[in-house]
């Protein structure tokens, strides 16, 4: 039955169909060279058949799987000799071309070159991984696919219609369930169609032929014997091997269960060896689920253990138990982010360990390796917000978390480390959070004594062994409470959801966003906002840059509007907000004179429409630390304490002072001016760990530009004499040494009429 001219070829209308290229090339006898690849019973041999009966050209045939070198040069002396006496060229059939070694298909290499032979392979393969690049890049590809439902069935009609090469002088009936069992598991091979039915008309009657007249009659039963033991279309190393090793893992990362299972049984059906199929599930568990169900590479680690444990043919319930648990289980690949890394560290070459990372046991005294290093179970949580990357890569991510299973629940709380680490670096005051390891008897003793000192936080001794270094610390007003001082991390989350607890905000609101230079505040309006609008504003370069990155990677309509700039700057033109948040408005990018107060308030509500809500957190330095609290003068040094109180009172008290000159009334007072309504301010006192640099103290003690500077009043206020004493005892106060400082945070909220 196989087809001897075009027209009676079937299927491969891809290549085949009137008008292609293959049709047009054969019809004028006008072939090159060529391969077909493409899986069992699809026509390849059959198709070179017809090339044969249709060339004018001599034809010869090899099979790679029982010819050599030897066959192949008696093919090409054949070839050279029609050339060079008749003229005539010669196409030369591989079949089976994969089977041959380099050498063998080496020996081909110059012979079609020169056009000596036109070359027909043929192969199941992948021809550009199977068969030589010199070949392949000589001849045409064509890809053979399985013939569809309707090919076979015109294959099965024209084997039992035709009356010379088929049953057509027989009487055969065949049930119509029993041709589609045929045609279905025979899978697009119409090698195995042609077989099956071969095998079930001639072994139905008792004797073939059958007398004239007699009715052979196919059932289903028949049709189901016919074709039971029908070889499963897999090669173990060959392309369906990968093939269908390649559909299984696509299904389980598609969460298909039963295409799963269908792939894994065709595998099993073939041969396959269980620990292959193991090994690419323990693969897919940790590179499609990953995170999202952290037990799924377990729970495989566990089956194939069991498997090895039972064995076949029980050992199977451990396979599908495997591969049923990958399909179902939700799916994340954000183990990818360690090719993101990989990619970072191949970029950015040799970058030395930030130091606080650095071995402390070696080198701290000589280098000051690991001094900065926060010990994170000597915070609330275990946790506490620092640098780990290093500085050339801050702002960078490469573990994103998906919205699905396990990974759902971890997802906001990276999101909020990852915020609060980064707030932390771009923090602008000008030291570090400091801490010891909690088992250390230096922590201990120092945690008390500084508390003891500063409990009252003015610097009054008090008696008791000082806090648990567990919680937080802060006291409202001035009144003591007794917690132990908390990280900036901590402080910043407080200031954040005080502020979005202040305001009522609703999923579709325009928020006008003043963050001073962190972004916990705008990555906060992004979440609540989802159906709204953020339009963040931030007065650093450095977390303008860092927050504008990490904006990129939201979906595009989720992200903010972004501004470098402060409270002075224009506004988009159609811009309407109903909610403005801010975060030190009155110390972070505005004029250096004038009434900076008022400015600030006033041009906050320009930016509100009527009913427009505004809540701010407003750093109030004159009811914070002063330096002078760190000082221990002593009963000798009374007039030079008295003098330096003095000064300092000048310093935080100055109406004129656009820094400082103002408290919780003054705002209360400017936000009544600037016509708010409902207006309230609340002032809460918040205490830090903080290493004070010897940089840092000299900095607080320059005169500098301003008039009202810290440095340029004490130094007006005191005498030579007693400045230089003062500056001497500060540095050794506190230059250098971890001390608690104490942040007093006015928050203040009010509705435009």
């Amino acid at each position: 039955m196989r087809p001897r001219t075009l027209d009676e070829f079937v299927g491969q209308d891809h290549i085949m169909g009137k008008g292609r290229l293959l049709r047009r090339a054969i019809q004028a006898d006008m072939l090159s060279s060529v391969i077909f690849s493409g899986p069992p019973g699809t026509g390849k041999t059959t198709l070179a058949r017809v090339i044969a009966n249709t060339t004018k050209s001599h034809f010869l045939s090899l099979n790679a799987v029982l010819s050599g070198v030897k066959e192949v040069r008696e093919a090409i002396s054949k070839a050279q000799e029609l050339r060079a006496l008749y003229g005539r060229k010669t196409i030369l059939f591989v079949d089976e071309v994969h089977r041959w070694n380099r050498a063998q298909q080496d020996a081909l290499l110059p012979w079609v070159e020169n056009g000596t032979i036109i070359l027909i392979g043929a192969t199941t393969e992948n021809p550009f991984f199977e068969v030589n690049s010199a070949l392949v890049s000589r001849s045409r590809i064509f890809q053979l696919k399985p013939l569809t439902r309707d090919e076979l069935l015109d294959v099965a009609r024209s084997a039992l219609g035709d009356p010379i090469r088929g049953y057509g002088s027989y009487k055969v009936e065949i049930d119509p369930p029993a041709l589609d069992h045929l045609i279905d598991v025979s899978d697009g091979d119409a090698r195995t169609l042609l077989n099956a039915l071969q095998l079930a008309v001639e072994t139905t009657p008792e004797q073939f032929p059958p007398e004239a007249g007699a009715i052979i009659r196919i059932d289903l039963p028949v049709a189901e014997d016919s074709i039971q033991k029908r070889v499963v279309l897999y090669d173990k190393e060959g392309d369906y091997h990968f093939d269908t090793i390649s559909a299984f893992i696509k299904s389980l990362r598609g969460s298909d269960p039963d295409a799963a299972l269908y792939w894994m049984a065709r595998m099993m059906r073939a041969g396959e060896d269980p620990h292959f199929l193991f090994r690419r599930m323990l693969i897919s568990a940790c590179e499609d689920v990953g995170m999202a169900d952290p037990m799924a590479i377990s729970v495989v680690e566990a089956a194939a253990a069991a498997f090895d444990r039972v064995g076949l043919p029980e050992g199977q319930f451990h396979l599908t138990h495997a591969a049923l648990y990958l399909a179902t289980a939700p799916k994340s690949n954000s183990a990818l982010g360690f090719f993101d890394a990989l990619k970072a560290v191949e970029a950015e070459g040799a970058t030395d360990v930030p130091s606080h990372l650095k071995d402390a046991s070696r080198d701290k005294e000589g280098f000051g390796h690991g001094e900065g290093y926060l010990y994170p179970h000597a915070y609330r949580d275990h946790w506490v917000a620092q640098a780990y990357l290093p500085a050339s890569l801050r702002g960078r991510s490469f573990y994103h978390p998906s919205h699905l299973g396990y990974e759902s629940g971890i997802r906001k709380e990276v999101e909020r480390r990852r915020e609060l680490q980064l707030a932390a670096m771009l923090e602008p005051a000008p030291q570090e959070i400091l801490t010891f390891s909690p088992e250390s008897r230096e922590f201990r003793r120092w945690l008390n004594r500084i508390s003891r000192k500063y409990a009252d936080g003015r610097g009054t001794p008090t008696s008791g062994d000082g806090p648990s270094p567990v919680h937080p610390i802060r006291y409202r007003g001035h009144a003591a409470v007794p917690q132990e001082p908390a990280s900036i991390s901590d402080i910043l989350l407080e200031i954040r959801d005080r502020l979005y607890s202040t305001v009522e905000i609703a999923r579709h609101d325009r928020l006008y966003v003043f963050d001073s230079g962190s972004g916990t505040l705008i990555w906060e309006a992004i979440r609540r906002v989802r159906e709204g609008f953020v339009y963040g504003v931030l007065p650093d370069s450095d977390g303008f840059e860092i927050v504008s990155h990490l904006a990129a990677e939201l979906p595009e309509l989720e992200r903010p509007l972004l501004h470098l700039g402060n409270l002075a700057d224009a506004i988009p033109a159609d811009a309407v907000f109903d909610t403005l948040i801010a975060r030190d408005p009155l110390t972070r990018g505005q004029p250096a004179k004038g009434s900076v107060l008022d400015w600030a308030i006033a041009r906050m509500s320009e930016l509100l429409p009527s009913g427009g809500r505004c809540a701010i957190a407003q750093i109030v330095p004159r009811n914070g630390t002063r330096p002078s609290d760190f000082v221990d003068f002593g009963s000798s040094d009374a007039d030079l304490e008295r003098a330096v109180q003095a000064a300092e009172e000048t310093v935080y008290t100055n109406p004129e002072s656009p820094l400082v000159g103002w408290g919780e009334p003054e705002i209360l007072s400017a936000m009544e001016r600037a016509d708010f309504t409902d207006s309230s301010v609340d002032s809460e006192v918040f205490r830090e760990y903080r290493n004070i640099r010897q940089v840092d103290v000299e900095r607080w003690l320059q005169a500098g530009s301003r008039e009202e500077s810290y440095g340029a009043v004490m130094r007006r206020a005191l005498a030579p004499e007693l400045f230089a004493r003062y500056a001497a005892a500060l540095l050794r106060a506190v230059a250098d040494r971890p001390v608690v400082w104490r942040i007093c945070i006015c928050f203040a909220s009010g509705r435009k009429p």
